[in-house]
């Protein structure tokens, strides 16, 4: 609705549907694809930190990968809240709902506040713990407890990042949230050499300066995120004065993204439990493990901005009855999503070794392990993309338990079972397998719960 009371029809109903997937999505694609970059240049930099005895930054990027399980729960909580109010509040818009819609934003800003005391608890009481369950020593212990305490104590960023760059995606303002995202990580990557090894005489922080440098970016973008909602997005105002929670709206966020949540923090103990399982094997392959993560991130990343461009549009034409968009919105996502897939495969297949001499940190063990591991790995991606997307149609129609148990199934049920009977039987040569092996049974689990959202949500709605 716009100043003159007048109803203005959303383009999520009206715009062609190719044109409108990458209207929306292109430009987050973009903004994950810059979040990609900057993460590999954090691990670039950290790759490159001496200590004090001359050694490499191979307990560098073990550290960073021990703290990766909390900071992937962080944003899982960041992401499941998200993907709720995501969810409600494009529907609403389709059902014409404004009031609606500004409830659920508003209460979303509220549980934000509430996941961030949450995790500032954790990053001051169970850092240090965290490292030592995965089996983190010297100065793998001391960087990951610096990294872990510092990003989970300053989060309050990140979260406001998340749920007004949500609000302005969910309104089709994805543009904007481009421009925050892109904003965040240039201030990390300016940051990261500057606080890392202390130029322009700051003092030199190592590990510690990546962690500065993440949130000092997460902090700008979230401002950026909350003077561009307050700009321009005319469809939903966020207003806390007054402010009382609205339990009837909080489950329904909750209903929806309580999966997401759980789907990442399961993501979360798989890698916490393949940590444990690589040191146990040789501690350089934690950080084989921890650069892989950083690699995929240039290939899944932009899938999930794709993702969440994807969501809105599907979360709005259910709203507003449109079969025929719906299906051509799942159609086209899950064709680009299988591309930026297959340019992975095809990559991590062919230059192995270029993709590790990134994160060169002096010793060979890095390339001898990582190459046959990214060559294994990679075959999952013939297969991830239609997971990938089939769990988002599950969250973005109501289903999001469909996805809990895909994810519970892949990374509990059979990833980490057989990746601690492979360690057994043939050590690092044969760990990297459980990856297509455990993509492979997603793949048929996904397809029968694709069959039956078809079925019973889709089709009875009327061309």
């Amino acid at each position: 609705m716009n100043d003159s009371g007048e109803i203005v029809e959303n383009k999520m109903g009206v715009l062609p549907m190719n044109k409108l997937l990458i209207n929306m999505a292109l430009p987050m694609m973009i903004s994950m694809l810059v979040q990609a970059f900057y993460n590999i240049v954090d691990s670039f930099f950290v790759a490159k930190i001496v200590d004090e005895s001359g050694k490499s930054g191979t307990a560098a990027l073990a550290a960073l990968g021990m703290a990766f399980p909390v900071q992937m729960l962080l944003i899982a909580f960041a992401t499941g809240l998200c993907v709720g109010v995501n969810a409600i509040l494009s529907r609403a818009l389709g059902e014409r709902d404004y009031e609606t819609a500004e409830k659920a934003a508003n209460n979303g800003v509220f549980l934000s506040i509430c996941n961030f005391i949450l995790f500032f608890l954790v990053g001051l009481f169970l850092a240090k713990p965290v490292i030592a369950l995965q089996k983190g020593t010297g100065l793998t212990m001391e960087y990951g407890t610096q990294y872990l305490r510092i990003v989970c104590c300053c989060s309050f960023g990140i979260y406001t990042q998340f749920i007004f760059e949500r609000l302005l995606q969910s309104t089709g303002k994805t543009i904007y949230s481009m421009f925050t995202q892109i904003t965040g990580a240039v201030i990390n990557i300016v940051l990261d050499p500057i606080l890392i090894f202390g130029y322009f005489g700051l003092p030199e922080m190592k590990v510690a300066g990546a962690a500065v440098a993440t949130v000092v970016g997460q902090v700008c973008a979230g401002l950026l995120a909350i003077y561009l909602n307050h700009k321009y997005n005319e469809y939903v105002r966020v207003d806390l004065r007054g402010f009382k929670p609205d339990w009837n709206i909080i489950k329904k966020v909750y209903v929806v993204g309580f999966p997401s949540i759980c789907m990442q923090a399961i993501g979360s103990v798989m890698t916490f439990s393949m940590n444990r399982i690589l040191a146990g094997l040789n501690e350089a392959a934690v950080s084989v493990f921890a650069v892989y993560f950083k690699l995929q991130s240039l290939f899944f990343m932009p899938v999930f901005g794709l993702n969440n461009g994807m969501i809105p549009i599907l979360a709005f034409n259910y709203g507003a009855r449109k079969r025929k968009r719906m299906t051509q919105v799942i159609k086209l996502s899950m064709f680009y999503a299988f591309l930026l897939l297959l340019i992975g495969f095809a990559l991590f297949e062919l230059i192995p070794e270029h993709l590790l001499r990134i994160f060169d940190t002096g010793e060979a063990s890095l390339i001898v392990l990582g190459v046959p591991a990214l060559k294994i790995i990679a075959f999952h991606y013939l297969l991830a993309w239609f997971c990938i997307i089939g769990g988002t149609v599950f969250q973005a129609l109501g289903n999001g338990v469909y996805s809990l148990i895909v994810s519970v199934a892949r990374q509990l049920v059979v990833l980490i079972p057989v990746a601690y009977i492979l360690a057994k039987i043939g050590g690092l040569d044969l760990i990297w397998w459980c990856f297509p092996i455990a993509e492979l049974m997603s793949l048929c689990v996904t397809s029968f719960f694709m069959i039956r959202i078809y079925k019973n949500v889709i089709r009875p709605i009327p061309e």
